[in-house]
């Protein structure tokens, strides 16, 4: 198993899995495919959007990613869409799951997906105490509700954690792989959500638009600035490469700005930029840039 950057730890499951483990640290997106390639490992760990870089640098390097030894990608520390998901998937021909943990707590390996359903991480309830909670009152809320969840550690000795909260906002939904009880896939946290003339919107409403619209590539970063007196949003994107002339851009650029104004309900400017010019992530992706006046 190879373990790279993001918050997820290296060590969890490794023993019962029976696998060799090549930790790495960000920033050696070569060598990782590299060791990928040398070691064959059959499980990686690293973030969503590095596992993105990850699949650049296999194309850079004129590798088929699809006839690597890679079966099974676990993933966490940032927000994913389902959309990211099936483009890993299907350019990896790998399973993708995702992995919940936070340092406060114990790290990763809080939650997990089963392979067989991919229908949200199942919380290890012999170990924590989950609940859900309204954000702004504290009020626990019934399964099935959305809000903030809320840990409790059961077996934790050092320190133990008494009713933290995470700041992610999912639901608690019934087990099915597993007996335990599932968290619905993290949906973004109550302190990024942004506030655009009254609409609540999450970088992962504007990354399911991205995925849904042609010609452009997975990575984005979202602006927010200050037009007049109110606060205004743009988004940097890039086109793919079959798809980096300036016709082709500008369709794209109007098609997601549709999207986002009919299915999130804001409006926003789209700059399409060339392959690559889109920050990339060595760890957790930078999805907000705030550059609204703070007069």
């Amino acid at each position: 198993m190879a373990c790279s950057p993001g918050g997820l730890g290296a060590h969890y499951g490794i023993e019962r899995l029976g696998a060799t483990v090549v930790p790495m640290s960000g920033g050696q997106t070569e060598k990782q495919v590299t060791l990928i390639e040398d070691f064959k490992p059959q499980g990686i760990m690293v973030t969503p959007s590095y596992m993105l870089n990850i699949l650049e640098q296999y194309h850079r390097m004129g590798l088929d990613p699809r006839a690597s030894s890679l079966k099974v990608g676990i993933f966490g520390a940032e927000p994913w869409t389902d959309a990211m998901r099936r483009e890993v998937e299907e350019a990896f021909d790998m399973h993708a799951v995702d992995i919940y943990g936070l340092s406060e707590i114990m790290g990763p390996g809080v939650a997990n997906e089963c392979v067989e359903t991919k229908d949200g991480p199942m919380i290890w309830e012999d170990h924590f105490l989950p609940e859900i909670i309204d954000p702004r009152t504290g009020e626990v809320l019934p399964d099935g509700e959305m809000g903030e969840l809320v840990f409790t550690t059961l077996t934790k000795e050092g320190p133990p954690m008494i009713r933290y909260r995470t700041r992610d906002l999912t639901r608690i939904l019934p087990g099915t792989a597993r007996s335990m009880r599932r968290m619905e896939k993290i949906t973004g946290r109550s302190d990024d959500m942004m506030i655009l003339r009254g609409v609540n919107v999450f970088p992962t409403r504007i990354e399911e638009q991205l995925m849904a619209t042609g010609g452009l590539s997975p990575h984005f970063q979202i602006e927010l600035y200050t037009s007049g007196r109110m606060d205004a949003m743009r988004v940097y994107v890039e086109a793919n490469p079959d798809a980096a002339d300036e016709l082709s851009k500008t369709a794209a650029a109007r098609m997601l700005t549709k999207r986002i104004k009919d299915n999130v309900g804001v409006s926003t400017e789209i700059i399409v930029g060339d392959p690559g010019e889109v920050a990339r992530s060595q760890g957790k992706a930078v999805r907000v840039v705030d550059n609204r006046s703070k007069e």
